[in-house]
């Protein structure tokens, strides 16, 4: 998978709430480089219009159309929750919804659609989670994804 670089990946983060886990991998993406600061809220738009979890413990956030015209380069942050974080509705009492990867995408020219569905196949083996998860550090976290091709 190309776009991931080691300064774009969170390893054993705390997060407490969907808000705080789209903020850390918004942020990764603008420290990259790949997007405004804008586009994080255009990421909780996102989320809050569609969640942006996905099953198999992993959430993929990513912009809105509207949140486009932020990105400048196509990438990918990836943050690690070890300990997870209710990715559920409030108001569904839906607790099942854990999240222990969190993938922040940005993409142009839609690129960001290849991007989500080559991760939602990987992550589709909820062992290759777990590794992600368990990793302990970003070599791992990019090698294992260098498989997604």
């Amino acid at each position: 998978m190309e776009a991931l670089d080691k300064k774009m990946i969170a390893l054993n983060q705390q997060v407490a709430t969907q808000e705080e886990g789209i903020r850390l991998a918004g942020q990764l993406l603008v420290d990259g480089g790949c997007v405004e600061p804008e586009y994080i809220d255009a990421m909780q738009a996102r989320n809050q219009d569609v969640s942006v979890y996905m099953g198999n413990f992993i959430a993929i956030p990513h912009g809105t159309e509207d949140g486009m015209k932020y990105i400048k380069k196509t990438g990918i942050s990836v943050v690690q929750v070890p300990m997870g974080v209710s990715w559920g509705n409030p108001d569904d009492n839906d607790d099942d919804k854990t999240v222990t990867v969190i993938f922040g995408i940005a993409g142009l020219n839609g690129e960001h659609l290849n991007l989500l569905s080559q991760i939602a196949i990987y992550c589709s083996d909820v062992a290759n989670v777990a590794k992600l998860a368990d990793a302990q550090s970003e070599d791992e976290i990019i090698n294992l994804l260098k498989e997604v091709d």
